[in-house]
């Protein structure tokens, strides 16, 4: 059997069938899941536990389609803070947290403090965030960059890294 350290808990092969498995379909049932991964039904969901409470699973979700939905507007916005007291911070990373129509923060190295995607039904919509955004004690510049075409776009991970197995 072929084991790495990964974090701080090791990861086999089987572990490592079981986490692709689920990328692919996370509604598996774990009947169809141990016939996959070549196991019984009791040690797979044993694994599948242990994997769920080390945190390598930390949700199970629906990816909805935001089209179908009407959002069919999206922008990556730069955000600069003009001071990086804790304050400032907390107050935008609250207001993010409780944005439903940012689904996505990073807190950035380079030119800007962070990265923020936007989706709105539409380029006036789209404005009113910008501008809600902008009103963020402490957010002294934007950059935003609205999306023409989506190329990609995935929830997985590559468990194919040799480090893994």
């Amino acid at each position: 059997m072929n084991k790495k350290e990964t974090s701080h808990e090791v990861l086999d092969d089987t572990d490592v069938s079981i986490l692709k498995a689920l990328q692919t379909d996370g509604r598996i049932s774990n009947s169809k899941l141990s016939e996959k991964v070549h196991l019984s039904e009791t040690p797979c969901w044993r694994r599948l536990k242990r994997l769920e409470e080390q945190e390598y699973i930390s949700e199970y979700t629906a990816v909805l389609n935001r089209k179908k939905l009407g959002f069919s507007v999206v922008g990556f916005t730069l955000v600069s803070l003009g001071s990086h007291d804790i304050k400032n911070t907390d107050i935008f990373e609250q207001f993010v947290a409780q944005s439903d129509w940012i689904p996505l923060c990073h807190c950035i190295a380079g030119g800007a403090d962070y990265i923020v995607q936007v989706i709105a039904k539409d380029l006036d919509q789209y404005y009113d965030r910008i501008s809600e955004l902008r009103r963020v004690q402490g957010v002294t510049a934007l950059h935003s960059n609205i999306s023409v075409k989506e190329i990609k776009h995935t929830h997985t991970i590559p468990l194919s890294d040799t480090n893994l197995t």
